[in-house]
C-alpha cells in the first residue's frame, strides 16, 4: 500500500477514540473506506484506491486480571487488539472494548414513550411477577442471568425513532439466582425473552437501544430455563429449554410446583411434558416477536443448537450427565415443525488427545414426528402411560420382574420398561430414557454449545466438563458406549466433528443429510491444576469449562465463552483454526459466566461479537482469596449482584468501516 494510505491510517489511529464498533469486510477500496472524525470537526478522509483484500484476522491475548487491579476483576475487562491483515502486507489494529445495552434491572424504553424493566419476569397473563420476600420492598423480579442472544435484521422495519438502520437483538434470560430475601429462585420463574430494537449508526456502526419488547410466551406454556441460543440461517432466534423436568419426579423436587405457581398461580397447572423443547422466535418489523415450540426435536437438556447450511439438519447440545449427541433432520427446509430424530453411538478410540485419531460415530434413528402430534401426546398422556420407571431393581423384588432394563439418567441408576406401542411417545417425550434403551452412547457430560465451520465442513461441540459418566469405572459410564476416559478432565474440551453425507442409520436406511457427524475428536482442551495463588484450579492460560461457542467464517476464529467454577474470572477466548493460536479477549466479573455469545460476520457492513454475562459474584470455593476484596466492588457495579450485562464487543479506537465496494 502506498505511503499516503499508510499515513492516513496512522493519523486515524492517533485522532479517533471512543467509537463503539467492530468493522470488517473482505475487500478494501478507496471508494468505500471513509474515515470521519468523531466530533465532526474534521472532514472525511478518503483513502486512495487499493486492491488489497482481507487475508486474515488475529487477536492479541490480554493478561488475566489479578488483585493488583481489583477493579478489573470486578467488571467486564477487555485488553485485546484485533488485527485485520491484508494481502499487501498492510494491517489495521482495533483495540477492543465492551459496550453494554443495559444492566438487567434498568428501566429501558418500550418504544411507546414508557419504560419496561430489562430482564423482568411476567406470568401467563403477561402481568409482572413480584418479589415480595422483603417487607416494604416489593418489586418485580428481574433476571441476573441473561444468556442466548441473536443479532439480526428484518425486511422493511417500521419502528419509529431510528436515525440509522434498525437492527434487532433477541435476548433470553435463563433464570434469577436469588430473591431479595436471598432464597434460591433457580428454576422457579418462567424465563423471559425480549426483542431489542437497536439503532445502527451507519457512520460508526454503534448500536443504541431504542425499544425493548417482552415476547408473549403464554401461547407456548411459558419458557423453562432458556440457556444458549443461535440464529437460524433464515433469520429466527432458536432458543432452548435445558434440564428438562423429570415427569416421573415429585413435583416439589423438580421445581414444577414453584414454577407453576409463579407462572399460572396454581401449583398443578404446569405440565412437565410442555418443557424441554426447542422454542423459535420470529422478529416482526415493528420490533415485537412471536414464538412457537417445536416438540419433535427431542425432549432433552437443550442448550445451543446449530442449523447446518442445508436449512434442515440440526445439531444439539445436551447439557446433562449421561447426555447424548442428538441430530434432527427436518422434512422441509426452514421448517422445524416435522422431521426425524437421531442419536449417536460412539465407536472405539474416543480421546481427549488432540493428536489422537478421531473416533467413529454411527447413528440410531429414534423416530419421525410432527410437532403437533407430539404436543398432543404431551397433553393427553401420563408418564406411566409411556413407561414404567423404578429406582430399585425390580428383578430383586418379590416377585422378581426381569422385564426392566437398567439405565442411568443424570448419573443415577434407574430401571425402565417401555409400555406397548409407546415408542414414538417415548422417543420424543422421554428422549433420554428411550435413547438409553435402544443402545445410544449416553456418556457425555455438560455438552453445551455447538457451532459449525462451513468451509472445512467441521462442527464443534463444547464439553464443559469431561467427568462422571465419561470416565471408565464410574457406574454411570455403563451406558456410555465408546466414551470411556481413563480419568476426568474437569476443565473440559472442545470437540471437532467431521460432517459427511451418505451415512446410514442403525436399520441400514439412508440418512437424508450431507451434514451428519461421522467422527469425533478433541480440538482444544483445558488443564486441571492444583489451586494457584489466586485460587484458579484450571490453568488460567487455557480454556476452562467451555460453554458458549460460535465460529466466524470471515475471521476463521472459534470464540469460546466459559462457565467455570475453576477460573476465578471466566474468560472469552478467540481460537484461530488455522494458526492454532488461543487468545484471551475478555474477562467477565469474578464469579460470572460468559454467555450470549454470537459472532456476526456482517450486518449492514459491520461485524459484531455479542456477549453477555450472568450472576456476577456467584462465589464458590475457588474465590476464598478474592471474595472479601471483590464482593463490595461487584455489589456496587451490578445492583447488589442482582444485575448483569447485555452487550457487545466493539472497536475502541477507530471508526473505520471496511465494506465491499
Amino acid at each position: 500500500m502506498n505511503a499516503v494510505t499508510e499515513t492516513s491510517r496512522r493519523r486515524l489511529l492517533q485522532m479517533f477514540a471512543g467509537v463503539p464498533l467492530l468493522p470488517l469486510a473482505t475487500t478494501l477500496t478507496g471508494s468505500s473506506l471513509m474515515l470521519s472524525a468523531c466530533g465532526g470537526g474534521d472532514a472525511a478522509v478518503a483513502l486512495p484506491a487499493s486492491t488489497a483484500t482481507l487475508s486474515s484476522v488475529s487477536f492479541s491475548s490480554m493478561a488475566a486480571p489479578t488483585l493488583a487491579n481489583a477493579a478489573a476483576m470486578a467488571t467486564t475487562t477487555v485488553g485485546s487488539v484485533m488485527t485485520a491483515n491484508f494481502s499487501d502486507a498492510s494491517k489495521v489494529d482495533f483495540k477492543l472494548a465492551y459496550q453494554p445495552f443495559f444492566i438487567t434491572g434498568d428501566l429501558v424504553s418500550n418504544g411507546s414513550g414508557g419504560t419496561v424493566l430489562a430482564g423482568g419476569y411476567f406470568d401467563i397473563n403477561n402481568q409482572p411477577i413480584m418479589d415480595t420476600t422483603v417487607v416494604g420492598k416489593d418489586r418485580q423480579y428481574f433476571s441476573d442471568a441473561p444468556d442466548g442472544t441473536s443479532l439480526l435484521s428484518v425486511a422493511n422495519p417500521t419502528v419509529t425513532g431510528i436515525k440509522g438502520k434498525a437492527v434487532f437483538a433477541v435476548v433470553q434470560f435463563e433464570y434469577t439466582s436469588l430473591s431479595q430475601a436471598a432464597t434460591s429462585m433457580y428454576g422457579q420463574l418462567p424465563s423471559p425473552i425480549a426483542v431489542l430494537t437497536l439503532d445502527q449508526d451507519q457512520t460508526t456502526g454503534k448500536l443504541s437501544l431504542v425499544k425493548y419488547h417482552n415476547v408473549n410466551t403464554s401461547g407456548v406454556h411459558g419458557l423453562w430455563i432458556t440457556c444458549g441460543a443461535s440464529l437460524s440461517p433464515w433469520g429466527t432466534h432458536l432458543s432452548s429449554e435445558e434440564y428438562e423436568p423429570d415427569a416421573f419426579a415429585d413435583r416439589s423436587k423438580n421445581f414444577m410446583d414453584d414454577f407453576s405457581m409463579n407462572l399460572y398461580g396454581s401449583k398443578a397447572a404446569a405440565n412437565p411434558y410442555n418443557y424441554g423443547h426447542m422454542p423459535e422466535v420470529t422478529v416482526n418489523p415493528d420490533g415485537t416477536g412471536s414464538i412457537k415450540k417445536h416438540y419433535c426435536m427431542g425432549r432433552i437438556s437443550h442448550e445451543l443448537v446449530q442449523v447446518m447450511p442445508d436449512n434442515r439438519t440440526v445439531m444439539h447440545g445436551d447439557d446433562t450427565t449421561n447426555g447424548g449427541l442428538f441430530m434432527f433432520i427436518a422434512d422441509k427446509e426452514k421448517d422445524l415443525s416435522a422431521g426425524a430424530l437421531y442419536v449417536a453411538k460412539v465407536g472405539a478410540g474416543f480421546s481427549l488427545d488432540p493428536a489422537a485419531a478421531a473416533a467413529p460415530v454411527s447413528w440410531i434413528k429414534l423416530g419421525s414426528a410432527t410437532s403437533a402430534e407430539i404436543e398432543k401426546l404431551a397433553t393427553t398422556l401420563k408418564p406411566t402411560d409411556i413407561m414404567a420407571v423404578a429406582t430399585t431393581d425390580p428383578a430383586l423384588a418379590t416377585p422378581a420382574d426381569t422385564s426392566y432394563t437398567k439405565i442411568f439418567l443424570n448419573g443415577k441408576a434407574q430401571w425402565v420398561k417401555l409400555m406397548p406401542g409407546m415408542e414414538k411417545a417415548a422417543a420424543f417425550l422421554e428422549t433420554h430414557r428411550y435413547a438409553a434403551l435402544v443402545g445410544a452412547s449416553l456418556g457425555f457430560t455438560k455438552m453445551e454449545g455447538t457451532t459449525v465451520n462451513l468451509k472445512d465442513k467441521v462442527a464443534y461441540s463444547a464439553l464443559a466438563a469431561c467427568s462422571a459418566s465419561m470416565v471408565k469405572g464410574q457406574a454411570s459410564n455403563a451406558i456410555a458406549g465408546g466414551i470411556a476416559l481413563d480419568k476426568a478432565l474437569n476443565a473440559g474440551a472442545v470437540m471437532a466433528l467431521s460432517l459427511q453425507g451418505g451415512l446410514k442409520d442403525d436399520k441400514g436406511a439412508a440418512i437424508n443429510s450431507e451434514w451428519m457427524p461421522a467422527n469425533i475428536k478433541a480440538l482444544i482442551t483445558g488443564e486441571d491444576i492444583a489451586a494457584d495463588t489466586l485460587g484458579n484450579t484450571a490453568n488460567p492460560n487455557r480454556i476452562a469449562s467451555p460453554d458458549n461457542i460460535k465460529f466466524s467464517e470471515k475471521m476463521r476464529t472459534l470464540f469460546i465463552g466459559e462457565d467455570s467454577g475453576l477460573h476465578v474470572n471466566n474468560f472469552l477466548w478467540a481460537y484461530n483454526i488455522d494458526t492454532k493460536v488461543l487468545s484471551r479477549v475478555m474477562s467477565t466479573p469474578a464469579g460470572a459466566e460468559a454467555t450470549g455469545l454470537h459472532a456476526v460476520d456482517e450486518l449492514n457492513g459491520w461485524t459484531y461479537i455479542m456477549s453477555n454475562f450472568q450472576h456476577p459474584g456467584d462465589w464458590g470455593s475457588i474465590h476464598s482469596i478474592v471474595k472479601t476484596t471483590l464482593d463490595p466492588l461487584i455489589k456496587a457495579n451490578y445492583k447488589d449482584k442482582f444485575g448483569a450485562a447485555v452487550g457487545y464487543l466493539t472497536g475502541e479506537v477507530t471508526q473505520v468501516k471496511l465494506s465491499k465496494a
